[in-house]
């Protein structure tokens, strides 16, 4: 689909689920991988399945962890040609109303879900600046379109990334770097399997296409972001969601 021969990808959150399935795509069309998440052995299950790939533990939610994460890939291959930032807090959040979560709760979702993409793209930057390229995709959520309650943290935090991505798009356009963002709507993976019962059947009705999305769905889009198909494309926002959001 898109030749990514000589190109290095780090993706975060890639012990699983949709983490996993961008590095199993990206592995395909070329690129070298790193498989970047605080779950390690997650990590090196999914690097194994790779030929070229190399597994980092980290912890996107703290400035040191990312800047090693960020220098062991320069360690290995030189170079950081593709970011996602996919790490996130998602199945194990506590649906409550927004009054009643408390300031810790807050917090935790706020520092990995958003805080994690600004201090992991930070950490790669001066890399990408070196080379005068890069492609930053950054992974937010369809329900920041829509809203959706007792979820109210977890919606912020994606919303703060579409907000935050637009903003470093402007200032990284000078090193010819492209900042865009994917906005999944409800994914068939482990994570979301174990939220919600009849998953199968969620919100399938609402769509314009009407089947659950599944992560082959959502990784095209990834790789034509991380192509040069889309050189001219930055500061944008993808729904990926079967078209729930018009209906």
């Amino acid at each position: 689909m898109f030749d990514l021969k000589g190109k290095v990808v780090a993706i975060t959150g890639a012990a699983g689920g949709l983490g996993r399935a961008f590095a199993l795509a990206f592995a395909a069309e070329g690129a070298s991988v790193a498989v970047c998440d605080k779950n390690l052995s997650g990590a090196i299950e999914t690097a194994q399945l790779i030929q070229d790939a190399i597994a980092i533990e980290v912890d996107v939610a703290d400035e040191k962890s990312s800047e090693k994460m960020a220098q062991l890939i320069i360690e290995k291959y030189g170079k950081i040609d593709i970011l996602i930032n996919n790490a996130a807090i998602y199945a194990t959040i506590k649906r409550k109303p927004f009054y009643e979560l408390s300031e810790a709760e807050w917090d935790l979702v706020m520092d990995v879900n958003l805080k994690g993409v600004w201090l992991v793209s930070k950490a790669v930057f001066p890399y990408m600046k070196d080379k005068n390229y890069g492609k930053i995709i950054n992974i937010s959520s369809a329900t920041v379109m829509s809203g959706s309650p007792m979820w109210s943290h977890y919606v912020a935090s994606k919303g703060g990334v579409i907000g935050f991505s637009r903003s470093m798009a402007k200032e990284l356009g000078d090193f010819n770097i492209n900042v865009n963002v994917i906005a999944p709507g409800f994914t068939l993976t482990d994570a979301s399997l174990s939220l919600i019962e009849n998953a199968n059947k969620y919100g399938v009705d609402r769509g314009a296409i009407k089947r659950p999305s599944s992560a082959d769905d959502i990784v095209g889009t990834a790789l034509y972001l991380a192509s040069s198909a889309s050189d001219f494309v930055t500061g944008q926002t993808t729904v990926v969601d079967g078209g729930k959001q018009f209906i």
